[in-house]
């Protein structure tokens, strides 16, 4: 598992992608979807929904258990995956890119900064396998 230095994440597994246009896309780890394994339904936010730091916003069900996920920042969504209603899959062959969940408008750009850096990311998911 590698976990892609240019991302931010959650404890919680998610992910934080700062865009060119300051927008951030979400999704979730590499290690989340392998624990999870083979994903069979994603329920993505709704564009233009207004989320908050934490808050529930999406949910991934796989054959063994459905999971929330969470937002790792408060704003609005611009834009949502929605490729992964027909192909829920793509979250297990490409997590860090074609299995991206949303885009958000971040209102405090300031929460990306509170988010754990890769190195971080590693000792939790370390520390979750002992």
């Amino acid at each position: 598992m590698t976990t892609p230095a240019n991302l931010k994440f959650l404890k919680s597994h998610e992910w934080a992608r700062t865009e060119s246009d300051g927008t951030v896309t979400i999704g979730i780890s590499d290690h989340a979807q392998n624990a999870l394994g083979d994903l069979v339904f994603v329920d993505v936010p709704e564009v233009g929904k207004t989320l908050k730091s934490g808050e529930a916003c999406a949910v991934v069900e796989s054959v063994k258990a459905a999971s929330d996920v969470y937002s790792p920042v408060s704003g609005e969504v611009v834009a949502n995956n929605d490729a992964l209603s027909a192909t829920p899959e793509l979250i297990n062959t490409d997590p860090y890119g074609a299995g991206w969940i949303a885009r958000i408008r971040p209102t405090n750009a300031a929460e990306i900064a509170q988010l754990l850096d890769a190195a971080a990311y590693d000792q939790v998911v370390a520390a979750e396998a002992h």
